[in-house]
């Protein structure tokens, strides 16, 4: 799983496997999904960051897991 944070293009990219993406959907304004030949989700990306949240600070990114 990679994530990557583009500050330049205001967007966030989470790759969750190297399987070749065909195609691709913007499932709601902003936010796109990536599918591979099986029609599974290998990517998201969230365009527009810095409007979806005034206290977005992405140099302080926090990971969690369960």
């Amino acid at each position: 799983m990679k994530l990557n944070v583009d500050k330049q293009a205001d967007a966030l990219y989470l790759r969750l496997d190297d399987s070749p993406i065909v195609e691709s959907e913007e499932v709601s304004p902003g936010v796109v999904l990536d599918y591979n030949e099986s029609n599974e989700v290998v990517g998201v990306e969230l365009l527009h960051l810095s409007k979806r949240s005034s206290s977005l600070n992405l140099s302080a990114l926090h990971f969690e897991t369960t």
